[in-house]
């Protein structure tokens, strides 16, 4: 159970009333789950869409329900298979979005997202270097609920939503960390403790701020006294960490640096 807790029986309870009572099976495999329950006149409106609105929280869960349900989508819009993907809305598309990334790779999800590419309509702002989906809608900002979605599944990896709830980093939560980051004129690309170093990178909002120096506070460190900060050309500058504290720079134009003691029996 994620941090020793055991609140997640109370799916387990849900789980277990609900593939009685609200799915219908063909043996191990979910064919149908109810939309809508009438419990007055005892109506079940039951569909195989049923299925798909929980995916993504039945991935790390029951996954193989989660899988039948995306098969499911992707097959009716034709996303399995040798023809073309059958989208002539984005909503049309939002959900298989969402979902493929989680279950499929490769051949299977670049035909997706180059039918999803003009429906979604992509949009970069040079000044902010913020990405977006608008979706044709022609609104001031963009959705931010159907951007999540759609992001989420253009990021994730087979088995990465997953991952994260049944074999969780806890590590992280007492490496070392990056605090004040001058966000969004400067966003971290890299930030991960490896092997005795922090592994950073920044990234600016636009052209005009590439190669800006910029500095930033490092929490967590497991040693106090000096510490180098080495660029990806070997330039090597040092910091001082006092209770596990200090403060860098970096040269913002997505290039990486590492921040080692200097102490080389400090590892972790």
């Amino acid at each position: 159970m994620l941090l020793d807790t055991h609140h997640h029986s109370a799916f387990d309870h849900w789980w277990e009333y609900a593939a009685e009572n609200y799915i219908s099976w063909n043996g191990d495999e979910a064919v149908a789950m109810d939309l809508y329950y009438d419990p007055v006149v005892d109506e079940h409106l039951q569909s195989p869409l049923g299925l798909i609105a929980p995916t993504w929280y039945l991935a790390p869960q029951r996954r193989e329900v989660a899988e039948t349900a995306w098969k499911f989508g992707a097959a009716a819009l034709g996303l399995l298979g040798d023809g073309d993907v059958g989208l002539t809305d984005f909503r049309d598309g939002l959900m298989l979005a969402w979902f493929t990334g989680e279950f499929a790779d490769g051949k299977v999800k670049r035909k997706l997202w180059e039918a999803c590419d003009t429906l979604f309509e992509p949009s970069l702002d040079p000044d902010s270097g913020e990405f977006t989906f608008g979706f044709g809608l022609n609104e001031p900002h963009p959705r931010g609920q159907f951007n999540a979605r759609v992001m989420a599944g253009w990021v994730c990896q087979p088995g990465a939503w997953a991952q994260i709830f049944h074999t969780p980093n806890l590590e992280k939560h007492s490496q070392p960390c990056v605090e004040g980051v001058d966000f969004p004129r400067f966003a971290m690309s890299q930030a991960h403790w490896e092997e005795g170093s922090l592994h950073l990178a920044v990234d600016p909002c636009n052209s005009a701020m590439n190669g800006v120096k910029t500095s930033m506070n490092i929490r967590r460190l497991p040693a106090d006294g000096e510490w180098i900060l080495t660029s990806g050309d070997q330039t090597v500058s040092s910091c001082v960490a006092v209770g596990g504290e200090t403060r860098i720079e970096l040269q913002a134009d997505g290039s990486s640096f590492t921040l080692t003691a200097a102490d080389e029996t400090v590892s972790a």
